[in-house]
């Protein structure tokens, strides 16, 4: 788990920084709440880190890291998924240019129907409390919310994207490029820098996040851990 750069880890210096009463510790391994968030980390690869995320695991369930390459064999669990991800990092001040929709801050009331847009269009890990995280904005059809925005990690000097997503019947419309540079504003104006995170081979959202500024920094490795 090389790096030194607060986006080689992001996990472990958001958990271990700004988000650090969000954290979930067992031992040395951190994660967020489950009904928060699915990510965790270790401070580096020992069998005593490594011993204390499998603990994690065993006590609250399945877990995520996101570091330079996959760990080696956790006790006491299972491999689900292994995936290459790109980080991409905003280059410059983002443009907010007027659209013809209304851009809503979401409330803790919208939480059910935010869960169902996420559980339904699968934007990344999103769950019952996620939107405690940050403010997410949305944008409603005729009552009904087709789209949001928030963030997520929050690694040193750094806040990211996430939960970006629209309903399938209203996509084409600009509503993501909108709650996006709105979301990276805010982050900029907070003196912030915007990054996100996306898999590699999805490259449709790879050409958005390009158009609105962001560029590749790296390549990361999500691994997903269930108990065995």
């Amino acid at each position: 788990m090389a790096g030194t750069h607060p986006l080689d880890r992001p996990v472990w210096s958001a958990l271990t920084g700004a988000q650090a009463p969000l954290a979930i510790r067992q031992g040395a391994a951190l994660r967020y709440d489950p009904q928060i968030g699915l990510f965790a980390a270790i401070p580096g690869i020992s069998p005593a880190s490594l011993a204390d995320l499998g603990a994690l695991v065993a006590a609250h369930g399945e877990v995520a890291l996101v570091e330079p390459a996959a760990p080696p064999p956790v006790p006491g669990c299972a491999v689900v998924s292994e995936a290459l991800c790109w980080q991409m990092v905003a280059q410059a001040p983002v443009a907010v240019p007027p659209v013809a929709f209304e851009v809503l801050d979401l409330a803790p009331g919208d939480a059910p129907e935010m869960l169902a847009l996420a559980t339904l269009t699968k934007p990344g890990p999103f769950f019952a409390r996620t939107p405690q995280i940050s403010q997410f904005i949305g944008v409603k059809v005729n009552g009904v919310l087709v789209a949001m925005a928030g963030e997520r990690m929050r690694p040193d000097g750094h806040s990211e994207l996430s939960g970006v997503c629209t309903l399938p019947d209203h996509r084409g419309k600009g509503y993501a490029a909108a709650l996006m540079r709105r979301i990276a504003a805010r982050i900029q104006a907070r003196g912030e820098t915007p990054i996100l995170h996306v898999y590699a081979h999805n490259t449709g959202a790879i050409a958005l996040y390009q158009s609105l500024g962001f560029a590749f920094r790296r390549d990361l490795v999500m691994t997903t851990l269930r108990p065995n």
